[in-house]
């Protein structure tokens, strides 16, 4: 066969295969149940406002077009698919009651985090979902985290000892990075919590980290220009075989990944088997020892393959390692411009008389709590996500929507696997729900809270921070006290201040949203402080 022979039939395929896009395209468009609705315009054919939307600081662009088009608006898509925006709390409250059954996340979204992570519960939906979480969640319940909580303050105090022995160097105030420090203590605790691992990520010596956070630090790495290859590649199966930045590197800390994963399962499987050479078993008290024991105990028809197993251990390190550091590094952030708040924060703290509070003591801390609250409110590391129904559906409207004829809705019909974003930091900042003040860090609000926050469908602090539903973050209670106990330990000792001027931080998201520098556009995520020691510690 000639060369022309071949090339025909196959361009002939692929043009009649764009076209038939194109037609479906336009066809869905022109008869979908969301044309009428006002919304954002754009001129890209190709990736419409996904970059205004969600490659930029989505709790200021959302606040942006919610000012200008109400709570709940239309945008478009990647090839011109309309999908819908909402920060409506009441059409929020009917998805996330919904989820994973009649609403499910739109997985090609997640399609290269999933190549890293595989079938995790982040990733998994329906009966599969149901399936891992049932395994799961006595892994995360108060009896086990409360256990945790002796760890999470041994690394805050190695942190702590670390920083005084820099400040010390430099004769009482020092620059320190702090997130990279906070994401090292982070890696530190889920390592042992969750897997019996020591991975020395706060090693003491300088140049000595941990392969497994450095693999993590190459595969999640954001800057001021994040790759939009990486976000088509999921909607776009040829896109799939372009070239993007880091691939290289992301293919080669997977590989590392992979390789510590199976051996810690292989590990904690050798040492729960009673028939193991040594014939003692080991009652191993971290997260996978008690899910490999959960999955061994359950009915054969409800256990998790070897592969499903496996996918929770990156997944426990993102879910653990990264909403953790980066949620900690948002509070040091918002206290670092008030110093008041802090002062009175530290007040409370060092009034405990102890180094080692347990997790009720923790618990039990007012300001603490309220701090942690706000902060998560106002810097939620997760500021957006998104569902689609898998059959048609009606979604009930707080705010009515006005259509382009100047009909009023107080529902609205959604087609079929029509996406919709949920703007987590929208709802968290509404003015509505939250006061004319809602844009300001104010822990004081938590002594007397909005009755508009009660509808708020999240599982803790009246916010979607951990959403809510069926798919809400099984992990909180262990984000929140490992949160609290690096706190404790380094609001008592160290006083912190911006290093920067607070408009050269900004945030970008790839999986949660870390600060970067503005004027270090290439650099890494960083968030540099001044630290000095506390006078009276």
């Amino acid at each position: 066969m000639s060369t022309r022979q071949f090339l025909f039939p196959l361009v002939a395929t692929t043009v009649l295969y764009g076209l038939w896009k194109v037609y479906r395209i336009a066809y869905r468009g022109l008869t979908s149940s969301i044309r009428n609705i006002p919304g954002l315009s754009t001129r890209n054919v190709f990736i419409g406002n996904l970059k205004e939307l969600i490659f930029t600081d989505q709790a200021a662009a959302h606040e942006q077009y919610v000012k200008e088009y109400g709570n709940t608006f239309k945008f478009k898509a990647l090839l011109w698919n309309d999908w819908l925006f909402t920060a409506d709390v009441k059409a929020i409250s009917h998805i996330l009651k919904k989820d994973t059954h009649q609403w499910q996340k739109p997985m090609a979204l997640g399609y290269s985090l999933q190549r890293i992570l595989g079938p995790g519960v982040l990733l998994v939906d329906s009966d599969v979902h149901r399936k891992q979480r049932k395994i799961l969640n006595p892994a995360f319940a108060p009896a086990e985290v409360k256990l945790f909580t002796e760890t999470f303050l041994d690394k805050a105090t190695k942190l702590r000892d670390i920083w005084t022995s820099q400040v010390q160097q430099n004769q009482g105030e020092t620059r320190i990075e702090v997130l990279s420090w906070l994401s090292r203590a982070a890696l530190d605790v889920i390592g042992e919590t969750g897997f019996g691992y020591k991975f020395d990520a706060l090693a003491e010596e300088p140049n000595r980290t941990s392969e497994l956070h450095e693999a993590f630090k190459v595969m999640f790495r954001v800057g001021t220009n994040p790759s939009l290859i990486r976000l088509l590649r999921g909607l776009v199966s040829v896109m799939r075989y372009l070239p993007a930045d880091r691939d290289l590197e992301t293919e080669k800390a997977k590989k590392t990944m992979d390789r510590i994963s199976k051996q810690l399962l292989a590990e904690r499987k050798l040492a729960l088997d009673p028939q193991r050479p040594d014939k003692t078993a080991i009652e191993g008290n971290d997260i996978l020892s008690l899910l490999v024991r959960a999955n061994a105990s359950g009915a054969i028809n409800q256990r998790l393959s070897d592969e499903h197993v496996l996918a929770q251990i990156p997944t426990f390190i993102i879910a653990g390692h990264e909403t953790t550091s980066t949620g900690t590094a948002w509070v040091l952030f918002a206290l670092a411009q008030d110093k008041a708040i802090q002062a009175r924060l530290r007040e409370e703290l060092l009034s405990v008389p102890t180094e080692n509070p347990t997790m009720d003591e923790l618990n039990a801390l007012s300001y603490l709590d309220a701090v942690v609250r706000e902060a998560m409110r106002l810097h939620s590391p997760l500021p957006a996500t998104a569902r689609y129904p898998v059959e048609d559906d009606v979604l009930p409207l707080e705010t009515p929507i006005i259509d382009k004829s100047g009909k009023v809705h107080h529902e609205l019909r959604v087609d079929k696997e029509v996406t919709v974003l949920i703007s987590i930091a929208m709802v968290n900042r509404l003015e509505s729900i939250w006061g004319k003040d809602a844009k300001e860090f104010n822990p004081d609000r938590w002594s007397s809270l909005p009755e508009a926050a009660m509808s708020i469908p999240g599982v803790w602090g009246n916010t979607l921070s951990f959403l809510g539903g069926p798919r809400a973050c099984i992990g909180y209670r262990f984000a929140l006290i490992e949160m609290k106990a690096l706190l404790f330990i380094l609001i008592r000792a160290f006083e912190f201040e911006l290093a920067v001027p607070v408009q050269d931080i900004i945030k970008r998201a790839e999986i949660v949203t870390r600060p970067i520098l503005r004027t270090d556009p290439t650099g890494a995520n960083q968030l540099p402080m001044l630290v000095r020691p506390v006078a009276c510690y």
